[in-house]
Formats: structure tokens, C-alpha cells, sequence
């Protein structure tokens, strides 16, 4: 069985949805595959997010990543949503989990660096229970 497939889906698939793909490529790719999705989608990713990934990370999420809808990625092993407060569509997998994240658009440099370090801590403890669920 190759690696689990990991799904990260908000309304818009422009922000945290987009921040937990770069991050669950850049921290857990050697465990599973990352994608992210909306049941909308926008014209571009969130620009804040893009700035401070780079700054934080060096990852160029224009480069690697558009806004997509979810009927356009792999059916995934791992349904994660960011907490959209909407009802994501049903979408098969094996586990599923919402990580109530609040959407930092508008609210300034210290609500995004604070968003993006709860994500990169929710990646780092996917990759460990995914090490001990699959592996």
C-alpha cells in the first residue's frame, strides 16, 4: 500500500487549507501525500499566506499550488477540514477530522503566524499517528 492520501478542505481553498498542504508537504512528505481543496474555489491563494509562508518556510505556494475544488483531487485516505463552520460534503475516507481552525484573512501578521504554527503542530502530530496507524 503506498502512503496515505491526506485531504485538508475549507470553503475557498485559499488559506488555511493551502498553508496545511504546503506544510503537510514540506514536514510529513515522507508519510503521506498532501492536497488541499474547497467546495469553492478562489482566483488566487490568500496573499498574506503566501508572504508569511515564504518568510517562515521558503515555500512558494504560487509556484506549487492553485485553489481547487474537491471533485479535482485523489480520493483521499484522511479528511481533514480547517473548522469552515460549513458543512463539508461527503467525501469517503478512512478517518476524518476537523481542526477548528479560525480563517486569519484580514486579521493581521500576528493572528496569521499564529495560524500557521497551529497548523505545523496539527502536521506534525498527523505525521506521528499516521507513523503508528499505517506503518
Amino acid at each position: 500500500m503506498g502512503k496515505p492520501k491526506v485531504a485538508f478542505i475549507c470553503v475557498h481553498n485559499s488559506c488555511r487549507s493551502q498553508i496545511a498542504e504546503a506544510l503537510g508537504k514540506h514536514l510529513g512528505s515522507d508519510v503521506f501525500e498532501s492536497y488541499s481543496a474547497g467546495t469553492e474555489t478562489k482566483p488566487q491563494i490568500n496573499e498574506d499566506a503566501v508572504k508569511y509562508m515564504k518568510q517562515l518556510y521558503g515555500i512558494d505556494m504560487t509556484e506549487t499550488q492553485f485553489s481547487k475544488l474537491v471533485t479535482e483531487i485523489p480520493d483521499p485516505d484522511i479528511v481533514i477540514t480547517m473548522g469552515c463552520g460549513v458543512h463539508c460534503p461527503a467525501i469517503p475516507c478512512r478517518h476524518r477530522e476537523d481542526w477548528g481552525l479560525e480563517d486569519p484573512t484580514g486579521k493581521g501578521e500576528e493572528q496569521f503566524l499564529q495560524t500557521i504554527g497551529e497548523i505545523a503542530q496539527k502536521i506534525q502530530k498527523l505525521r506521528e499517528d499516521i507513523m503508528r496507524r499505517w506503518y
